[in-house]
C-alpha cells in the first residue's frame, strides 16, 4: 500500500467513533475482543467487524497464543498521519503568527488616537 492509500485507510478507519476507542483502549496494552467489547454497547460480532476494518487499515495485528487472541495497536499508520499533519502544523502556526501581528497592528492603530 503507498502512502496516499495508507493515508486513506487510516483516515477512514479513525472516522468511526468506536474503532477510535478500540485504539485507545488498544493503546494500553493488549486485549482480546471480549475485553474490548465489554464496554462498548455491541455485539462481539460488530466489534469483529470493527477490528477487521482496523486490521485492513494496518492499524491493529492479533496475535494466537494457544487459546488466547491478543489484539495489539501497530502505531506505524499513526506516525504517518502525524507527519503528514506536521506540514499543515507549519501552515497554521504561520497563519496564527501572522493573525497575533495584525491583531498587535489593529490595538496600536487604536491606542495612537
Amino acid at each position: 500500500m503507498d502512502t496516499s492509500q495508507q493515508l486513506s485507510a487510516t483516515f477512514a478507519a479513525l472516522a468511526d467513533p468506536t474503532r477510535r476507542a478500540i485504539l485507545a483502549r488498544l493503546a494500553k496494552g493488549e486485549a482480546t475482543v471480549n475485553e474490548l467489547a465489554e464496554p462498548l454497547p455491541l455485539t462481539l460480532q460488530a466489534v469483529s467487524k470493527h477490528l477487521k476494518v482496523l486490521e485492513q487499515a494496518g492499524l491493529v495485528s492479533r496475535g494466537r497464543s494457544a487459546q488466547w487472541r491478543p489484539c495489539r495497536l501497530r502505531p506505524e499508520p499513526l506516525r504517518e498521519v502525524t507527519d503528514w499533519l506536521a506540514d499543515y502544523r507549519q501552515f497554521w502556526e504561520g497563519s496564527f503568527d501572522r493573525l497575533s501581528d495584525h491583531l498587535r497592528e489593529i490595538q496600536k492603530d487604536g491606542t495612537d488616537d
